[in-house]
């Protein structure tokens, strides 16, 4: 949230940061060492702390709505959180808190590559305004400016809440909506547990010239051994990979048990692109253990490092780690963090 609202150029200060986690606490003292860092949760400051801190925005994470009891609510509230909170019950009576104390808002579901940026990332936002001056109406989830209201998880497709009546709209694509998220079809499986209307989909991506190839956001001159893949792993695993290559221009979300975990937790890279996969995957059958492990061996698969998952999620050059947070704990925390390209554009949206 800090480095996104550096990014979005606004005037602002930040005055007080809030984490109860020690790791991401030490991290966030590393690039950001003069911001009073309160190591709490936020619920457990009391209201004379908050009304000492005279803030006017709120960029959060969690779902909380602890500015309700302030004497002087803020002007500005961003909320992140994943997909799925749109339907929930927290959701609703965040929104309620919300038209209640005066608040416009307007909600959105974005991935990085509605901004040409080939990571998978949906998750959901919300943008709240305190109004200055009293609505003629109040009308739920009316907007702070002409922007679109919560796109469906599948592009182009427009729905109805039908329990909340709320009218979600259909978001062009050229504003933000999550490019790779389409719907698999059951067609036969080729190799790697993949149907042809999946490879269909990967193969668009990766024609897509609005996004970015992922070479742009790997390390030049890293020691990559302690990355690569171990023998048990690509046996066990290699039918659940997802494997791009540097020239691709799609990677599927990075979450905190990536390097820990194989199944669901990101994409691993092909570091062999002369290497077909197709022909090494199609070739393992009738091999013995110890061929099959000879065959993958040849893709040379690897993790994505911190450095460039970090990159993938917006952060510049120069953010970094204090060497004693180990390469776990620092997959665990970029898998819980957010895009900071998106959140300082949603930022720039909320201050116009």
């Amino acid at each position: 949230m800090h480095q996104a609202l550096r990014e979005s150029c606004i005037p602002a200060q930040v005055v007080a940061a809030i984490d109860v986690n020690t790791v991401a606490n030490e991290v966030y003292k590393y690039n950001f060492p003069h911001t009073q860092l309160l190591a709490k949760t936020i619920e457990g400051i009391t209201l004379e702390e908050f009304d000492k801190l005279s803030f006017n925005m709120i960029l959060m994470s969690p779902p909380c709505q602890p500015f309700t009891r302030l004497q002087k609510l803020p002007k500005y509230i961003l909320l992140e959180n994943v997909k799925g909170f749109e339907v929930s019950s927290t959701r609703d009576l965040l929104i309620q808190t919300l038209e209640n104390c005066g608040f416009q808002y307007q909600e959105f579901l974005l991935s990085p590559t509605s901004l040409g940026i080939p990571n998978s990332r949906l998750r959901y936002f919300l943008i709240a305004k305190l109004q200055s001056e009293p609505l003629p109406f109040q009308v739920p989830g009316q907007v702070l400016m002409e922007f679109p209201k919560i796109e469906s998880e599948y592009p182009g497709r427009n729905t109805v809440d039908t329990e909340n009546k709320i009218e979600r709209k259909k978001i062009e694509p050229s504003i933000c909506f999550d490019k790779s998220r389409q719907r698999s079809g059951k067609e036969a499986i080729l190799f790697k547990l993949e149907t042809v209307e999946e490879i269909d989909r990967k193969h668009h991506q990766d024609s897509d010239l609005s996004v970015q190839m992922l070479k742009d956001f790997l390390e030049d001159d890293v020691d990559v051994n302690q990355y690569f893949l171990p023998p048990k792993s690509l046996l066990r695993y290699a039918l659940l990979l997802d494997i791009v290559k540097p020239t691709c221009r799609r990677s599927t979300c990075f979450t905190k048990g990536y390097g820990s975990y194989i199944e669901g937790t990101g994409s691993v890279l092909q570091t062999t692109e002369d290497v077909q996969i197709e022909e090494i995957y199609k070739s393992l059958t009738n091999l013995s253990q110890e061929e099959k492990i000879t065959k993958l061996l040849m893709l040379k698969l690897r993790y994505f490092t911190p450095k460039e998952i970090a990159s993938l999620l917006g952060f510049p050059s120069d953010f970094g780690f204090p060497e004693k947070i180990t390469v776990k704990q620092r997959y665990r925390l970029l898998g819980n963090s957010l895009n900071v390209h998106i959140v300082a554009k949603l930022i720039k949206i909320l201050y116009e």
